[in-house]
């Protein structure tokens, strides 16, 4: 159930925070609901790379469809691989670790000097 909630936490914050800021601030929120949730490493990840891997296929496929497919055309003739799939890696890879982070913090103690 938390690997659910955390998903969807993830997913609408994510979202919430990429409307008023740049692209990146994705792996703030991931690190902060995997830091919440406290899933394992793997569980975490996982999360983390579904959340924002659907998020970002969900925006490229919206920004896809407004603008009829100008961006994508374009970029299918420098790489061959489908733009959907390479938005879906980079995505999932940035928040898949940013989510794994936030569960290693968890686990740390802060040392007293």
């Amino acid at each position: 159930m938390k690997f659910l909630l955390q998903i969807i936490a993830t997913i609408i914050g994510s979202f919430i925070v990429q409307y008023f800021f740049p692209w990146w601030t994705m792996a703030l929120v991931a690190l902060v609901t995997s830091y919440y949730f406290g899933n394992s490493g793997i569980a975490s990840f996982t999360a983390g790379f579904i959340g924002t891997g659907l998020l970002w296929l969900a925006m490229a496929f919206y920004l896809d469809t407004t603008t009829q497919s100008i961006l994508t055309e374009k970029v299918n003739k420098l790489f061959p691989v489908n733009v959907f799939v390479l938005m879906v890696i980079v995505g999932g890879l940035v928040g898949g670790f940013a989510a794994l982070t936030g569960t290693l913090m968890k686990g740390k103690k802060l040392a007293r000097y």
